[in-house]
């Protein structure tokens, strides 16, 4: 990997560790040493007046207060209204009656705002927890569901963005940045919502630029056993073109739907990852403006026309948050329209987008426009840090339907998103063939290349075209050129030759980590036909669906993935395993635990 790739896996990593800390929500306070204390984050959001007048003071309290923990019951499991009475029936009710230390313990109480009383909150520290035998009973509950996936801890403003995207069962879902993967695992949920579908049209894709934390996502999905979740490795900023097997034809793979949950300086963690206190600066938001611009361009090229996309933060800072979807609004012109989602979660407590805001440097000096940066900071800061100049341009954008929420309205952390819609392809997008309409979907899927020489400044470029290795033949990523024989590649190219001779013959650069190849399984096998007899399976059981991770030898563990997601690329749920005490009975064989 060369040095910039080392440089920008760096730099994506950054504030990783923060959105880690918002999805895990642990059980109580910790770090009682740390002062919480920071006069500099102070001043800079006093100064920005995001939060309203007279409630600055119970702002930075709650700030100072540990954070409830927060669980979430799986909403597609058949017996999730079981949990929920037995958790109401047999716990909530009896912890109410419970004293520690002459105080009653407060219930967990569900959140107002998440459909079907699916998520609830509760104040008990560990401390608490270990003075009572029914809490210890109740927390062990929670640990036992969590492991066999009927609850997840998550925090509740990490539930906020898949709730924002309005899934279906036939939705094709990319999520950007997963890792850890607890809002993945609610995607996942969310496709799964109709019991009465087994196997749904849609899937998910979980990126991450880190391969180690893409094996979080991988521990995280194996809990929910579902067939339609794929993980990959990859920077987002130019996360590959994939195609797809439509009819006997590949057609570039576009989303119905996709989550950009950005890399952030997660000022809005600091109620449990306390380190912030002390770590926070402006400059870490001025860092980090540049990569999500990126990712967020790189998302809606991504975005099939009539689709939509969540861009979120655990940052209160408009430089992290305005400033991205205002740039990604001026690149669009016109061809992304930012919604208000707030009608969408009612009993949820937000404040609206800000129209302008101020740029402080960390020695506290401050900017209110471009023009005001001395040549000397115009690196560290650039133009799509502040408010767009043009009034009629920024009333167009609506910011004010961007949704910040304030640790102080609701006992949460803080955290802002916005919900993008698009309406045509995006204006470097040159190409315009016929859209395809499904009658199942909502979004017409529309081809878009991405021709460099027009691509705006700050917009990732594809990779070279390649065929992924080790994921078989079904993944392709391209890159959408200039026409050679347009006005404008001709000119270039001759131009070139005259001025450097011609261009030297490309080789390819392999690189990444080498993993088992996926190996589907033919209408022939001989190894599916003793599972077939065996578990008495139906002639009309789907056996192209099913894979295995060896070319050669003897197949150790079969894999099952739905019809949509095995057009895309190879994965899936193990489902048998390897035991040669089985082949005696006649089948080598098992039932895998999955």
């Amino acid at each position: 990997m060369g040095k910039r790739s080392r440089q920008r896996q760096k730099t994506q990593n950054t504030g990783r560790d923060d959105r880690d800390n918002r999805d895990n929500a642990g059980w109580g306070a910790g770090y009682a040493d740390i002062v919480k204390e920071n006069k500099l984050f102070e001043h800079y959001y006093q100064e920005l007046g995001l939060v309203p007048e007279g409630e600055f003071e119970e702002f930075m309290n709650a700030m100072r207060e540990p954070l409830p923990a927060t669980i979430r019951i799986t909403g597609y499991k058949s017996h999730a209204k079981e949990i929920l009475h037995c958790l109401k029936e047999k716990y909530f009710k009896d912890i109410q009656e419970v004293e520690i230390d002459g105080l009653k313990i407060e219930a967990p109480q569900p959140l107002k705002w998440y459909p079907d009383e699916q998520a609830w909150h509760t104040n008990m520290s560990r401390k608490i927890i270990r003075k009572s035998p029914l809490l210890e009973k109740f927390h062990q509950f929670l640990v036992s569901e969590t492991e066999s996936g009927n609850i997840s801890r998550q925090e509740a403003v990490s539930m906020i963005p898949p709730l924002l995207l309005k899934i279906e069962s036939h939705h094709k879902i990319l999520d950007m940045c997963a890792a850890p993967g607890s809002k993945t695992a609610q995607l996942i949920e969310m496709l799964h919502s109709d019991i009465d579908v087994p196997f749904p049209e849609g899937f998910v894709i979980a990126n991450d630029v880190d391969n180690k934390r893409c094996y979080l996502l991988v521990h995280q999905a194996k809990r929910l056993n579902s067939p339609c979740i794929m993980v990959v490795n990859h920077d987002a900023t130019c996360i590959p073109t994939l195609k797809i097997d439509s009819d006997g034809k590949k057609d570039i793979l576009f989303y119905d739907r996709i989550l950009c949950d950005v890399p952030c300086s997660g000022d809005g963690t600091m109620r449990k990852n306390i380190d912030v206190w002390k770590k926070w600066t402006t400059s870490n938001s001025l860092h980090l403006h540049g990569l999500q611009l990126r990712i967020a361009v790189r998302g809606v090229e991504q975005l099939a026309v009539g689709g939509r996309m969540v861009y979120s933060t655990c940052s209160l800072n408009p430089i992290e948050d305005e400033a991205v979807i205002a740039a990604l609004l001026e690149k669009s012109e016109g061809t992304l329209e930012l919604v208000d989602g707030s009608a969408d979660l009612p009993g949820l407590k937000s404040m609206p987008g800000v129209n302008s805001w101020k740029l402080m440097t960390k020695e506290g000096q401050w900017f209110s426009d471009w023009s005001e940066v001395p040549v000397s900071r115009q690196t560290q800061i650039r133009p799509t840090m502040f408010p767009p100049t043009n009034p009629e341009k920024l009333a167009n954008f609506h910011l004010e339907r961007c949704m910040r929420i304030l640790p102080h309205h609701q006992n949460t952390g803080g955290f802002f998103v916005a919900v993008l819609v698009k309406k045509a392809p995006m204006p470097w997008n040159k190409r315009y063939p016929k859209v395809r309409k499904d009658v199942s979907s909502s979004a017409a899927a529309q081809t878009e290349g991405s021709p460099a020489a027009s691509i705006p400044s700050g917009t990732p470029c594809p990779p070279d075209s390649a065929v992924e290795e080790g994921l078989g033949e079904k993944v392709v990523v391209v890159e959408e050129e200039e026409p050679k024989d347009s006005p404008l590649a001709l000119e270039t190219t001759d131009k070139l030759e005259r001025e450097y001779g011609p261009p030297a013959s490309k080789k390819k650069k392999l690189f990444g980590y080498k993993e088992d190849p996926f190996v589907f399984l033919t209408e022939e096998d001989p190894v599916f036909t003793t599972i077939q007899s065996f578990y008495n399976l139906s002639p009309t059981f789907p056996k192209i669906n099913v894979l295995t991770r060896t070319h050669d030898g003897k197949k150790r563990h079969l894999y099952m993935v739905s019809k949509e997601l095995r057009n895309v690329i190879n994965t899936g749920v193990k489902v048998w395993s390897r035991n040669s005490d089985g082949e005696e009975f006649g089948c080598a064989f098992r039932l895998a635990q999955e």
